[in-house]
Order: C-alpha cells, then structure tokens, then sequence
C-alpha cells in the first residue's frame, strides 16, 4: 500500500505529556475527538491521572493510549525514583540503572495505567526518552515481554526516539545516542514492534507559523509507520517551562491549515495497534 504513491502514508502523530496539568489532558481530548492526532502518552505518576483519563473514555479504540514512562518529572522525583534530566543521563552513561530497580518502578507504572484505564497500554514511550536508558531498556523489554508476552492481550509497541539521518540536528542525535538502537535491538529478540522513527524533535521555541513550517517537513519526511510526536495544551500554564509553545502547537493542530497540511503531505494518521499501523511499522524502514 504505502509502495503507492497515490495511496497516503500511514503515520502515527502522538501527543506526549497526558495529564501533566489541565490544559494538556483538555487540549489533547479536544483533538483526539477531532481526529487530527492519533495517540496519546499518559504520564501516570500524576495525581490528575486517575480523573483526566475519562476525557479519552469515549475515543477508545479510535485514539492510541500508551504508557509515558516517567524518571525525569517533578511527579518521579515525589514518588521516590525520580532524578532531573542531566542526573539521569549520566547515571544512564556511567554504568546505567539498575534493570532489578527499574522493573519495580516500570511494573508500578504500569499497575497505575491499567488500574484506571482498564487495560493494557497500546504502547509504551518515555519521558524525555528515558525508555531507552541503560538498564531502563533492558528491564523494560523483560517487563512487557514477562506481563504481556504470553496473555491473549496484544502486547504494546514501543517508541524509538531516534529520527532518520536527514532530519537529525544535534538534540536528535544526542537522544537517539541514549540507547534507541540498543533497545530496538533487544526488543525484536523479544518479538515487540518498534515505530520506525520519531520526528517532531525541536527546541520549542519561535512563533506558531515556525511550527507550522516545522510540521510540514515532519509530514513529507516521514516514512510509513513512524512517529511524530506533539505537546499540545489548551492555554499555557505559567509554571510549565514549554507552556507557551504547547499551546501554540494546540492551536495549529486544531486549525484548517493543518488539515490542509495532511492532505498535501498525503500522510494518514493511524494509530500504531491497528493492523494498518502494525503492518507499516513490520515493514522496518530504517531511517
């Protein structure tokens, strides 16, 4: 199908960041129930979790849900394991978490997602892409291979956070420097789907038609199966450090011309579970 240039592509576009405050889960419903993204990434250490996840209850099986698993938030740091960003990158370069240590916290995460969604994740990625850290990795894939493996459920995919050459500035190849080939080297010895690539990395900053600009070359740069990912809100909140450019995202996700945008790119938003989905991500473009 994608082989079709008359056929559009397939292409996950996933808004991170579910129930870090109000305005995200509000703005991030709001488009789900418009159609214009096809995924979600709950952060379920928070305490708004258990109530903000009825505001996807009726988009079930039309709107991916997954698991954003969570080191690096204010909510990890109050529940014990957390560390700021540049710690946890350093622990992940010298020597790693530890995969013993890590499996507890990525099984509590998960207890907490299905104990209000009642279900599975449709996938799982991380927060400030810490599901590819060393010993995070590791314990994860065991995690989802042991809980999901052997059970009728289908297991999650998972998110590489690593976009293709062409389209990797410094930021991007630093993240994908953290461990994205190491994890989608493990996670196909356990037989879990990876996404083809990420795109949507920037610095969060400019004016709404810079990402405009932005989301245009996203859309004809990627490939089938791959993800784009956002963090949209309704408004911004004062204390949220990108609570500006969350809400210049909302904005363009929710206008005409990024319908318009869609069309020109011939790109489809799929989400990732669906046998459509499955198949894009099976085909293994790499970047």
């Amino acid at each position: 199908m994608q082989d079709d240039p008359r056929q559009p592509k397939a292409v996950i576009l996933c808004a991170d960041d579910f129930a870090v405050h109000a305005g995200a889960s509000q703005g991030i419903a709001q488009l789900a129930a418009a159609g214009r993204i096809s995924a979600t990434s709950a952060m379920v250490l928070s305490p708004r979790w258990g109530q903000d996840c009825t505001l996807l209850q009726d988009l079930r099986g039309h709107l991916d849900v997954g698991l954003h698993l969570d080191w690096t938030s204010d909510f990890a740091v109050a529940a014990g394991h957390g560390l700021k960003l540049g710690a946890a990158m350093r622990k992940a370069v010298l020597g790693g978490f530890e995969p013993a240590a890590a499996s507890v916290v990525i099984e509590r995460q998960l207890d907490a997602f299905e104990a209000h969604w009642k279900a599975p994740p449709d996938y799982v990625d991380g927060h400030q892409h810490v599901q590819q850290f060393a010993g995070i990795r590791q314990a994860l894939v065991q995690v989802l291979h042991k809980r999901y493996g052997d059970t009728s459920v289908q297991q999650p995919y998972l998110r590489l956070s690593r976009a293709p050459k062409g389209a990797a500035d410094l930021k991007a190849r630093v993240i994908a420097a953290m461990g994205a080939s190491a994890l989608e080297k493990i996670a196909g010895s356990a037989g879990i789907t990876c996404a083809t690539a990420l795109f949507g990395i920037y610095d969060f900053a400019g004016t709404t038609a810079r990402y405009a600009h932005l989301m245009d070359h996203w859309l004809h740069a990627a490939m089938p199966g791959s993800i784009i990912m956002c963090h949209p809100a309704l408004g911004a909140q004062p204390d949220d450090e990108i609570g500006a450019a969350r809400a210049r995202e909302h904005a363009y996700l929710g206008s005409p011309e990024f319908s318009a945008a869609l069309r020109k790119a011939q790109v489809q938003l799929i989400r990732g579970s669906s046998p459509d989905g499955k198949l894009a991500m099976a085909a293994k473009i790499r970047p």
